[in-house]
């Protein structure tokens, strides 16, 4: 196997919109998306108060200094602070003041949570007593319980409601959708389908239509007996063994005679571990120009899967998840692995720094019921945690290992009918590109496709991605499909990446937790100037998906407000293309501070996580008192009073 490059490409430089002055007052840098003037808001500083003026007023102004104003608790805020915090302006001229404003404005940031926040500073949510919920036998509104002696839950059907003041106003989506909202009384939209006598009310033809449907889509993931099994290590993985049986010649047992004794023999020794599969072993998966939704953890759920593959995308997969979790039985972690019937291409992300480990996860995975067409390999998280164990991007300095995965997992995937996938990034080092031996391995070995991120894990996602470097790894892949990632927000950026790198199919992150329909966009081959009102169905959207998925009760109502903000936390980035002089937005571009065509526009352009609390309330009612909101960066954090 080659470790070095095959062939030098020629530097092609991907086209960024140019930047000028603006009317001759601000000088838009690099990374700053340029605003109509119409829309920018600035501070006079001629006044002695702070007064937010248009752009095109100052047109012709001599004052030398003009000052961004970030306006603390309200649309627009950029630090997620209380509401009370001073107000800080960011200088982009010098002034007779500007050393003692530094000085101040260095104090201010200092102050500033910085940083992200660990699993164990973020909140949990409360644990409700159990006498305070509603017998699950007793969610229909009739019925009896027959444990009611020594159940632990509420059996008082009018002092159930009575304690329950969260409820939402409105139509349940699970109840239109199927006919019947298994949540019945616990459901906070269960005014909408319960009579007066407090039952829960069914639409039977809907539901006799839906019902297959339902079940299919909401049945338990993982089977009592096979998680009792996995955590008292008498899973059945002989299969798995037996072509996992590593890298050891197979032989078979041969009785024979010699001298008159009979003794039984090893017999011939086979190459079948050192021979590749055969192109016939693998499945095959059309995977030519198809758009890719990547894995992404935490917002990558199936709601927003869903909501995705409606706006073109091709080929989805679940979030990583880890493979020793699966092993050990975690709920949460096989819950991660729910497929939805409109995710027509779908496959698992496996996080694992042994061979075997993986092979019997995507066993056991399979053996539970869960259907998917590919199994694929994380060999890019840069998260230190995953890197020191020697999974994820750390597999990159682990050869051996990794080559010892690929042969196993290609059988093992072989056999089920299966293909393997590996998403990797360039590198480890900055600017110490080594992706492509990894990829003539795989090419070699059976691999059905690989993605490649064009950062190394030094670079997180600092810098734009080298796409001439995955050009080069595709022509190295060539027959297998090789995917790139990375900085593709348009169909513009899509169509000059894929020029460049020749590569099978682009896969798609950030891109579309900020658009969405950027898989519509590349699809159609033109910018879509979403309105206000047409980004805000798209998160109704987002919560119905989320209800249907995770449930309209107290808990899966506060789940699906979590990871709606978490989503939000993204959506805001977008800068709506009414509003931009140089179209499209790139995905590495921050705004001037602007305001919107409408106010809707201009409070979903809001980087105050007050503002994405208010949007959550439109949707799924007012916050309760416990509600604390702390997502992955600590400038974002919200906490109810």
């Amino acid at each position: 196997m080659s470790s070095s490059l095959t062939e030098p490409v020629a530097k092609t430089v991907i086209i960024e919109p140019s930047k000028e002055k603006s009317g001759g007052v601000v000088n838009v840098g690099p990374g700053v998306a340029k605003i109509k003037s119409e829309f920018l808001i600035v501070v006079n500083t001629n006044s002695q108060r702070e007064k937010i003026v248009k752009l095109d007023e100052l047109a012709g102004s001599s004052e030398p200094e003009v000052k961004r104003l970030k306006i603390s608790g309200t649309n627009g805020e950029c630090d997620g602070g209380d509401d009370n915090d001073d107000t800080e302006l960011v200088e982009f001229g010098g002034g007779a003041n500007s050393k003692e404003e530094d000085g101040a404005t260095a104090k201010k940031k200092k102050d500033k949570p910085r940083g992200q926040n660990k699993p164990k500073d973020r909140p949990r949510p409360p644990k409700f007593l159990n006498e305070n919920k509603l017998c699950p036998n007793l969610l229909d509104g009739k019925g009896s319980c027959m444990w009611a002696s020594n159940c632990k839950f509420m059996h008082d059907i009018d002092k159930y409601l009575a304690s329950k003041t969260d409820n939402i106003e409105g139509e349940c989506y699970v109840y239109k959708k199927y006919g019947k909202c298994s949540r019945g009384l616990t459901c906070l939209y269960q005014t909408s389908h319960t009579d007066s006598e407090h039952v829960n009310m069914v639409n039977q033809p809907l539901w006799s239509e839906m019902q297959a449907e339902f079940e299919a889509t909401h049945k338990f993931l993982l089977p009592k007996d096979k998680q009792i099994a996995l955590r008292k290590r008498t899973f059945d993985f002989k299969e798995v063994e037996k072509i996992y049986s590593g890298n050891a010649p197979t032989t078979t047992p041969k009785s024979t005679e010699l001298n008159g004794d009979t003794t039984k023999t090893l017999g011939a020794v086979t190459d079948a571990d050192l021979v590749p599969l055969r192109v016939s072993e693998i499945k095959k998966i059309d995977w030519q120009d198809k758009l890719y939704l990547s894995p992404l953890t935490t917002v990558g759920n199936l709601p927003f899967r869903r909501l995705c593959v409606e706006m073109g995308a091709d080929i989805t997969c679940s979030e990583m998840s880890l493979a020793t979790s699966i092993l050990q039985g975690s709920t949460h972690e096989f819950a991660l692995h729910r497929r939805h019937p409109s995710e027509k291409l779908w496959g698992v992300q496996l996080c694992a720094s042994n061979g075997a480990v993986c092979a019997k996860a995507a066993h056991t995975l399979m053996e539970c019921g869960i259907e998917y067409d590919f199994v694929d390999l994380n060999m890019g998280c840069p998260l230190d945690p995953i890197y020191r164990q020697g999974a994820g991007s750390g597999l990159m300095c682990r050869g051996n290992k990794f080559h010892s995965l690929v042969k196993g997992m290609t059988k093992v995937l072989a056999a089920k009918d299966k293909a393997f996938t590996v998403k990797m990034r360039t590198g480890i080092k900055m600017d110490k590109n080594i992706a492509h031996s990894y990829v003539e391995f795989c090419r070699d070995n059976g691999v059905s496709a690989v993605t490649l991120h064009g950062r190394t894990r030094e670079q997180r996602y600092l810098r734009h991605a080298d796409w001439n470097y995955i050009g080069t790894c595709a022509k190295i892949a060539s027959p297998m499909a090789l995917f790139g990632n990375g900085d593709v927000m348009s169909w513009d950026d899509y169509l000059q990446r894929k020029t460049i790198s020749n590569a099978s199919g682009v896969m798609i992150g950030r891109g579309a937790l900020i658009k969405p329909w950027v898989f519509q966009e590349i699809k159609e081959q033109r910018d879509i100037d979403m309105t206000s009102s047409q980004r805000l169905e798209l998160i109704r959207k987002y919560v119905n998906y989320g209800l249907d998925h995770w449930g309209s009760d107290s808990q899966g109502v506060g789940t699906t407000r979590k990871f709606l903000l978490e989503w939000l936390s993204f959506y805001h980035r977008y800068i709506p293309l009414g509003i931009l002089e140089d179209p499209p937005q790139r995905i590495n571009q921050r705004p001037e501070k602007y305001f919107g065509r409408d106010e809707m526009e201009t409070l979903l352009a809001s980087s105050n996580c007050n503002d994405w609390v208010k949007i959550s309330e439109m949707f799924l009612g007012p916050v309760p008192d416990f509600f604390e909101f702390v997502p992955k960066h600590k400038a974002n954090a919200w906490s109810n009073g």
